[in-house]
């Protein structure tokens, strides 16, 4: 088994899109590019040029895919739309009808018109009706997050846990009424909604968890699917955003699958103060560094969501530090490359 590191953040535009190939199969994972947000130091004809190396990166690797994952709906994650990263593929793809938020839910609407259009179907005369559910509530499976002592925050988390489960809530009403998005199987492509399932191709298994919270519990940006890829013994997981991860229970899934190689994102530093408050940081640093010691992970690249202002590596220094004392390789994609991220070069 074999992996190459198409683009990342510390390349220049966002994106953690990993190529994976086995005998069996290639799969290219999180096919999408998205260009750095403003306040990133560079210029914008800069920012302009890695969002196009990226974007031929990434259509050049689809190219050789067998299989493409979209692990949820944000355009560093998928791209909407060019019919040639999907042509003859296989789409492995998070569900678009549940445990997804509104604005995702609007880019998998548009996103599969592009497609079954581009195939010969008609999305709007294929929509099945809505069918009610009871979805759980996923922040009940976080054993590990609930039991934690968060001390003089946790009466501020619990004011803050309830107005996500309120927004939990309203999400579920709607799921219940949407027009549900179908599967496809037409000749040049098919589509399969990946939401906690197993898929074999040849003796390669394609892993996907359930749908994961964007971050912290009841994250409004919605939910993510991680990815794992296993054959003759080796294991590759991509951990798409779970951001840290900051939620101890993911820190615990990626320590029982002790991957050898982890694609694993990082805390939004650049957003601290902001989106990220300093107690779900250090969260985010504890958890990663319990993955640094407690696997036998060989390659962690550790990456998305970092490298997007200058100070990510002080902030993060024990992570590295831990890589370099246990005789780790924790690196970013850049680095892995033999090159320096670029936000350390401007």
């Amino acid at each position: 088994m074999d992996f190459k590191l198409i683009w990342f953040d510390s390349l220049g535009a966002k994106s953690s899109c990993t190529l994976v190939t086995t005998p069996d199969v290639k799969v290219l994972i999180d096919p999408g590019v998205a260009v750095m947000h403003p306040t990133f130091p560079a210029p914008d004809s800069a920012k302009l040029g890695w969002l196009q190396e990226g974007r031929l990166a990434v259509k050049k690797a689809a190219f050789e895919a067998d299989i493409i994952v979209i692990s949820h709906y944000h355009y560093d994650h998928f791209t909407d739309f060019d019919k040639e990263i999907y042509e003859g593929k296989i789409v492995l793809a998070k569900n678009p009808n549940e445990y997804i938020n509104d604005s995702q839910r609007k880019r998998a609407l548009r996103f599969y018109e592009h497609l079954y259009e581009a195939f010969g179907e008609n999305l709007k005369k294929v929509l099945l009706e809505p069918k009610p559910g009871e979805w759980n509530d996923p922040f009940y499976e976080l054993r590990i997050a609930q039991a934690r002592d968060f001390g003089d925050y946790s009466e501020r988390r619990e004011i803050l846990l309830e107005k996500g489960r309120s927004w939990f809530l309203k999400r579920r009403e709607k799921w219940k009424k949407y027009k549900l998005i179908p599967e496809l199987e037409l000749e040049k492509v098919k589509v399969k909604f990946a939401d906690g399932k197993t898929f074999k191709f040849g003796d390669t298994l394609v892993r996907f968890t359930r749908p994961l919270f964007h971050g912290i519990e009841y994250s409004r940006v919605g939910w993510v699917l991680a990815t794992v890829i296993e054959y003759g013994g080796w294991k590759f997981l991509h951990s798409s955003d779970v951001n840290g991860p900051i939620i101890e229970d993911y820190a615990e899934l990626i320590i029982r699958e002790d991957p050898d190689v982890l694609i694993l994102d990082g805390p939004m530093t650049y957003m601290l103060g902001y989106t990220l408050n300093l107690i779900n940081f250090r969260r985010a640093l504890e958890n990663v560094l319990r993955i640094v010691e407690e696997t036998s992970t060989k390659i962690i690249v550790y990456d998305h969501h970092l490298p997007r202002e200058p100070k990510f590596k002080e902030r993060t220094s024990e992570v590295w530090n831990l890589g370099k004392k246990l005789g780790k390789k924790v690196v970013t994609a850049a680095e892995f490359m033999g090159l320096k991220p670029v936000i350390l070069s401007i």
